[in-house]
């Protein structure tokens, strides 16, 4: 089955169409710049030179209309036509409490994804333009709506409520949500059958740390705590967000530095974690380099981010009662050998052991614990557009 998949965002949208019999992409891209004075499109057909189109694209339906055009193209298509497509799945990042799974898109389904356009209004409107605009474009195929937050709504209430006064929860739905849910159920599934384990009888800890990064507890299949919370700014450091932090923190910046909620936020999210400490990036690839060349305080963002890594993982273990493998993927953890080795230098206590020429390898799927390691610990690179498109075929399947 051919499964095309959207991730729409404000003013971009990505795609990929993915063949579901042979897991492979037939064709990726992205539109950037939707709405503004000049767009574009980047489409790269599987093995052949990318093609960029420059477009004006003054919405989401002239996006959508220039993918399938692309994905059409005598030239440098992909398909025939559109009747090869058979489904679109959609990246919908917040589905609340609404959603504990992915759900095949209807107007009813449409509607409770607006209701939950409070919990991220940067996000869920501008998937709800995408899946519009394809319904409009696509009328008769079906579309499946895959929540990123899908995957930890298994967490007990003692992990996911917050210490507030429980009116907040009972009228605003104020709780941990957890975020990358398509990547910690991919990856969990994959470490669990990469390692030999049975997932129904299994304690993984999957770390996905990328710009944006989370760490989830996944006990037999099922997610029981990570990292992120409320919103993606909690947990962890990452590229530009700060993680926890301690709450009276944005009380004293504000009347320090006379700054408005607004701005306090900017600078949590957009301004703070490593490149905020570093001064110098929120790449690893350029922390790296300014630590090689003595930038001491790149060596300090580092510190503290893998810090905060080994954290997370020894209070899931405790969490957990023990923990058979441990996975790290995404960006800096599929190709970043560094971070790896000194996270898992924390996790003597554990029986970890590393492979250190394993642990060179980048961006593959590979076991970096050596075979006397009493708990495994593997690279498992994440593929969420292939995981959306095994739900979205999964659900069709069953119609």
């Amino acid at each position: 089955m051919k499964v095309l998949v959207i991730n729409c965002g404000s003013s971009s949208l990505k795609y990929q169409l993915i063949d579901s019999d042979t897991k492979q992409a037939i064709a990726v891209g992205i539109c950037e710049r939707i709405g503004m004075e000049m767009g574009c499109l980047k489409h790269t057909p599987a093995g052949r030179d990318k093609i960029v189109i420059d477009a004006k694209m003054e919405n989401h339906d002239v996006a959508v209309s220039m993918v399938l055009n692309a994905l059409t193209d005598k030239e440098y298509g992909v398909i025939n036509d559109l009747s090869e497509i058979q489904a679109v799945g959609h990246r919908v990042v917040h589905g609340g409490e609404k959603f504990a799974q992915s759900t095949l898109i209807t107007d009813e389904v449409i509607k409770a994804i607006e209701e939950c356009n409070d919990l991220a209004p940067l996000h869920n409107p501008a998937n709800l333009i995408g899946i519009k605009a394809c319904k409009n474009l696509m009328k008769d195929i079906p579309m499946v709506a895959v929540f990123d937050t899908a995957f930890h709504q298994t967490m007990p209430e003692k992990a996911y409520l917050y210490a507030l006064p429980l009116d907040y929860y009972n009228k605003y739905k104020i709780r941990k949500y957890g975020f990358h849910g398509t990547s910690h159920s991919y990856v969990s599934a994959r470490l669990a059958e990469f390692c030999g384990l049975d997932i129904n009888n299994s304690k993984l800890i999957v770390c996905h740390l990328g710009n944006g990064a989370s760490i989830s507890a996944v006990v037999n299949g099922k997610s029981v705590d990570t990292s992120m919370g409320f919103t993606p700014l909690a947990g962890l450091v990452m590229g530009t967000r700060s993680g926890d932090i301690d709450p009276s923190i944005v009380e004293f910046i504000a009347k320090k530095e006379n700054m408005s909620i607004d701005e306090i936020m900017h600078l949590l999210n957009k301004e703070s974690g490593v490149q905020g400490m570093s001064k110098v990036s929120s790449d690893f690839r350029d922390i790296n380099a300014a630590m090689n060349a003595g930038n001491e305080n790149a060596r300090i963002a580092f510190d503290v981010f893998v810090y905060r890594v080994v954290h997370y993982i020894g209070a899931y273990v405790a969490c957990m009662n023990g923990v058979d493998a441990i996975a790290f993927t995404a960006g800096v953890g599929e190709n970043d050998p560094k971070v790896r080795y000194d996270v898992c230098q924390y996790l003597g206590y554990l029986g970890i052991n590393i492979d250190e020429e394993a642990n060179k390898l980048r961006g593959e799927e590979v076991m970096i614990s050596t075979p006397d390691s009493k708990v495994k610990v593997a690279v498992i690179p994440t593929n969420e557009e292939l995981a959306i498109a095994k739900e979205t075929v999964a659900l069709i399947s069953k119609k």
